[in-house]
């Protein structure tokens, strides 16, 4: 079967028009995380886990297992309507589907301040639905959360980091913060750690260059 994309991939598609995706998930269990070794199906005891949308989900993934305090990356797709897409569906912008970065942590070893701080300052989240020369609603800016404090948190710092892109020049800032109420669906082998498989592949940081002034 051949899927067409939307013409105009900035728009959302709505949960009538979506497709309708499979009853099997695509990332076959159990599978071993590239560079940390553990299953990525596996439960840390104390552990808090958020998904991370910010554009081209490969390096997204790379930051965050590189980041110490984190226990367990994996790749995938969230926030849309279509169940188990595969990637070359949710490339056509009929899923609805963010490409979104789970990050399991360990709040004793990194706050979500911290997680959130990373996430705001290492990609554009004033561009809407794209990143650099990806565009489409799978390249936009998103934080699923997975408890109060973390919407607390990464809406506070939403807005301390919107008054430092207004003041080097940006707009305003695009990125959705909303509980994690829609399934978060692994995306196939290929792209888990994708560039510790691939180290020549391309997936650029499209970072402001704005930190955090607090």
């Amino acid at each position: 079967m051949v899927f067409g994309g939307f013409a105009n991939k900035r728009q959302m598609v709505g949960p009538d028009n979506a497709l309708p995706g499979g009853s099997t998930p695509v990332l076959e269990m159990p599978f071993f995380h590239r560079v940390l070794g553990d299953r990525l199906d596996r439960q840390f005891e104390g552990a808090e886990v958020i998904h991370l949308a910010m554009g081209c989900f490969w390096g997204a993934e790379k930051l965050f297992w590189q980041t110490p305090g984190v226990l367990l990356t994996s790749v995938g797709y969230m926030g849309g309507y279509t169940p188990n897409p595969t990637y070359r569906e949710v490339c056509t912008g009929r899923t609805g589907h963010a490409e979104t970065v789970r990050v399991v942590y360990d709040p004793d070893a990194i706050s979500t301040d911290e997680i959130v701080r990373l996430f705001f300052e290492n990609h554009d989240p004033t561009q809407g639905m794209r990143q650099g020369n990806d565009v489409g609603t799978q390249y936009r800016s998103a934080i699923w959360c997975t408890s109060a404090d973390q919407l607390i948190t990464a809406t506070r710092v939403r807005g301390e980091y919107q008054a430092d892109l207004l003041n080097a020049g940006y707009g305003q800032i695009s990125t959705t913060i909303e509980m994690a109420e829609s399934p978060f669906y692994p995306a196939e082998a290929e792209h888990q750690q994708y560039l510790q498989a691939n180290p020549q592949g391309y997936c650029p940081v499209h970072a402001t260059g704005v930190c955090l002034s607090h």
